[in-house]
């Protein structure tokens, strides 16, 4: 379902988009801003995992890549 929204955005924005349809790129200014939203909502994904990492606290001494993988992986097929 697309939703039609109204936005303003500064000069230096609006040229951006045009200059980004204008190369030939994407084919209108909305699909910019799709692409935008898209990657805005992604990289706000990796901050939740890498806050939620943080939270978890240190890794034992000794403990390896493989080790944590491996952990992971137990708990995902729990899930």
């Amino acid at each position: 379902m697309a939703g039609k929204i109204s936005i303003s955005i500064t000069d230096e924005h609006a040229a951006l988009l045009q200059e980004a349809v204008g190369s030939g790129a994407y084919a209108s200014s909305s699909e910019v801003v799709r692409e935008a939203l898209r990657e805005w909502r992604a990289r706000r994904v990796v901050g939740d995992l890498w806050d939620a990492g943080i939270a978890s606290g240190r890794a034992e001494p000794g403990t390896t890549m493989a080790d944590i993988k491996r952990e992971a992986r137990s708990r995902r097929s729990l899930s």
